[in-house]
């Protein structure tokens, strides 16, 4: 590994989409935090979803290299060309199943090539993995992780997925909570912070944040909140694939005042607008989403994937159902109790700053990746 004693570390971020998601905005906001500290390069397997880069904070220093070929049939060619492209960097951070053939590629050129430590991350799963995990890929990620030097995981289900799935050892795996900058969420949210939406009369607000894709399944939260339409309107904040598909499905089922307000950076800005936050997820495992509507005091009703019950107070934990039709059910019981909605939006406040803020989770960072570097503070 190249000395970095007198320059700031080069540090390799592998992503298979760089558009703005959980994993993606953790990595900004470490980004943003640590300053000069780094010198940071983004790259994609997919090419043309880079839109997170908007949210770097402009002083960062970050290159967006052209790498070889990320995804494609397995070969040593193309993982050779792999591994020659992460030569040069101090640290390789990849996360997710969309980086995983770059850490293939350093676990079988690692050695000969002198490469730099990997930590790998792992946030979840595509929705062809979100109602069971594919053997192959199983298989797949044994071998290709068994040289990396760390493997972060968010949630306690996927840190028992580490160990007793993909068979890492317990000192390889690190469980490392999301959190947010918690004081942020406290101010009361300008009525006009989400500039699209125009307020039915007489209506809660029902929100999510997510990206339009299939995994989200936002059709979900549709029909549920058409069921109490005349109470209910819907504010779904991200953009993606999947919209005209929601405009469809709202259409279907009169849901006539429906906001897709598209993506929006800060969400300590708006999110406290919501009456009800909703997450109508297939798949999760820690979500950032729902952290910060927590801080922001909101009320939650969720379906019950990932962490998602452990993770909002004990009394909200009755609102975080097994289908839509307990979904629809939890928003109509939310929205006709005031109180209620108080009460449990102080609980998720407190449950949030207690847990969940952010300098726990930059510290975990800053020891771990300062520790593959070998320099223990230069992160700090």
């Amino acid at each position: 590994m190249a000395d970095t004693s007198s320059r700031p570390p080069r540090l390799l971020h592998v992503h298979g989409s760089f558009s703005l998601g959980g994993k993606e905005a953790r990595a900004v906001r470490l980004m943003n935090l640590w300053g000069e500290r780094a010198h940071h390069a983004i790259v994609s397997a997919a090419p043309d979803a880079m839109d997170a880069r908007d949210a770097i904070d402009p002083a960062i220093k970050v290159d967006f290299p052209p790498p070889p070929p990320l995804t494609g049939r397995p070969g040593l060619r193309r993982f050779r060309a792999i591994a020659r492209f992460l030569e040069g960097f101090d640290l390789i951070l990849t996360y997710n199943w969309g980086a995983m053939d770059a850490v293939m590629a350093h676990r079988l050129y690692g050695r000969a090539m002198g490469l730099p430590p990997l930590v790998h991350h792992e946030d979840g799963f595509n929705a062809d993995e979100a109602s069971g995990l594919k053997i192959q890929r199983n298989l797949y990620r044994r071998v290709a992780l068994r040289r990396a030097n760390a493997l972060v995981v968010p949630s306690i289900r996927l840190e028992t997925v580490a160990r007793h799935i993909w068979r890492q050892p317990a000192g390889k795996v690190h469980l490392i909570r999301n959190g947010i900058d918690i004081a942020r969420y406290t101010a009361t949210p300008a009525p006009d912070a989400i500039p699209a939406l125009r307020r039915s009369p007489g209506k809660l607000l029902v929100g999510t944040l997510a990206g339009l894709r299939p995994i989200k399944n936002i059709p979900r939260l549709v029909r549920a909140v058409a069921s109490h339409r005349d109470r209910l309107q819907l504010v779904v904040v991200g953009e993606g694939p999947e919209r005209d598909a929601i405009l469809a499905e709202a259409a279907v089922h009169g849901l006539d005042d429906i906001c897709l307000a598209g993506f929006m950076t800060d969400p300590w800005r708006f999110v406290g607008l919501f009456d009800i936050f909703a997450l109508s997820s297939d798949s999760e495992q820690f979500p950032i989403s729902l952290v910060e509507a927590m801080a922001a005091g909101v009320p939650v009703a969720a379906m019950d994937v990932g962490d998602v019950a452990n993770m909002v107070a004990p009394g909200n934990r009755r609102f975080v159902v097994p289908d839509e039709r307990q979904l629809a059910a939890a928003l109509g019981a939310l929205a006709a109790d005031a109180g209620l909605r108080v009460r449990l939006g102080k609980a998720n406040r407190e449950r949030a700053a207690r847990d969940f803020d952010e300098a726990r989770m930059v510290g975990a960072y800053a020891t771990l990746y300062g520790k593959a570097l070998a320099q223990p503070d230069i992160l700090r």
